[in-house]
This record gives C-alpha cells, structure tokens and sequence, in this order.
C-alpha cells in the first residue's frame, strides 16, 4: 500500500464495522453503514486488492496453540547477508513475525514458545543463522497495548477515539 492515497472516510468506517465484527456479511455491513451492497462489496474488493486487508491469522492466540510464551529477539546482522538471515528466519515455525530496524539493532524478531527451555532452543537457532552476529532475547512479560488500529480508522472516519 506504501505510496498510496490514504484511505477516505467511508473506507476507514467500513474497516471499524469489519473490525468489530469481522464475520459479518456484506449485506450486514451495508446496512450499518448506510450503503448500497454493491457499493461495499465493491470497496472491500478495493481494500484487498491494495492490501489494505491482512491475513486472519493476526487474530488468533499462540497460546490457544500451546505456544504460551512469547518473546522478541534483537538482531544484529551482517548487511550484505540480510536476505539470507530473513530466509532462515522464515523457516522457523516460532518465529511470528520480523522487522526490519534502524539503528544499532538490524532486526526485531517476534518470537512464541512452549516454555522456557523452548525458548532457549529457539533463540539458538536464530543466533546460528548466518550472518547473524550478535542477538538479544527479552520475554514478553505482559501486552500492555495490543495491536490496534481503531483509533486511527475512528479519525479517517472523522469520529473521535474512544476516550477523547
């Protein structure tokens, strides 16, 4: 989506009534908001094609996996072998999720484990990944914010956030 217009109004509240009921049909969603079928369906293809909609896998819990635990692992890596690193990274199924950084650390990778000792097995394999030269891991203790977005599509939407 990088370079694109931003999303308009109607967009931004057709994504809060998706958020808030992910499974609701098209013609659900038409009526709550006031538009025609057409006219959702429409825009919802639009949102996928831009990319706008990811995977419905952001949604479910890693515990409910048996993978309690979670984790992020800093990574220092070796430049020219970035790509290298990303494709050993992506073949560890514990591995969720991985940034590319500025600055001192080159890339925070999200980790899930069954226990500690998991853990431990995992952020060895991502330190033995070439090119990787250094590593820290920090276990995630409590998610004090979840991922969101509904306070910014509130104000695409041109209503205030919850709270304000």
């Amino acid at each position: 989506m990088t370079g694109e217009e931003p999303l308009d109004g109607v967009d931004a509240r057709l994504l809060l009534a998706l958020a808030d009921e992910p499974r609701a049909p098209v013609m659900a969603l038409a009526q709550r908001l006031g538009l025609s079928r057409n006219t959702v369906q429409a825009r919802l293809a639009k949102l996928e094609r831009r990319g706008v909609l990811h995977s419905f896998e952001r949604r479910i819990d890693p515990a409910a996996l048996g993978y309690p635990m979670s984790a992020v692992i800093t990574t220092r890596v070796t430049q020219r072998r970035l790509e290298e690193v990303a494709d050993v990274l992506r073949e560890i199924p514990e591995v969720v999720e991985v940034d590319g950084l500025s600055g001192e650390t080159d890339l925070l990778v999200r980790v899930v484990a069954v226990d500690a000792e998991d853990l431990y097995r995992i952020a060895g394999q991502v330190l033995a990944g070439p090119g990787v030269e250094r590593t820290s891991t920090a276990l995630v203790m409590q998610k004090l914010v979840p991922h969101r977005l509904a306070p910014l599509l509130q104000r695409s939407a041109g209503a205030s956030p919850a709270g304000e």
